[in-house]
C-alpha cells in the first residue's frame, strides 16, 4: 500500500514526465533546431581545434547526427500519434 507521502511523489514524476515528453512534431522541430544549434557550434569548435580535413569530418559527423536524430524523432511522434489513435 502506498503512502500520501508516495503518492504526490508519483504524481509529481508524472507531470515531471509529461513536460518532458515530446507529443507533437512542432515540438520536435524545436527540439531539433536545438540540438542543430549545439552541434553547429561543436562543429565549428572542431574546425579551430583541428585545422584541416579532420575538423571538416568532425563538423560533418555533428552535422550527420542531428540529421540521423532529427529524423528518427519525428518518426516518434509520428508512430506515437498513430498508436494512441
Amino acid at each position: 500500500m502506498r503512502t500520501w507521502h508516495g503518492l504526490c511523489v508519483a504524481f509529481a514524476m508524472d507531470k515531471l514526465k509529461r513536460l518532458f515528453t515530446i507529443k507533437t512534431k512542432f515540438e520536435a522541430f524545436l527540439a531539433i533546431y536545438a540540438v542543430a544549434l549545439g552541434a553547429t557550434a561543436r562543429g565549428l569548435h572542431y574546425l579551430d581545434e583541428y585545422p584541416g580535413p579532420a575538423g571538416e569530418i568532425l563538423f560533418l559527423a555533428c552535422c550527420g547526427a542531428v540529421m540521423v536524430v532529427g529524423g528518427l524523432m519525428i518518426d516518434g511522434v509520428t508512430l506515437k500519434q498513430a498508436y494512441d489513435s
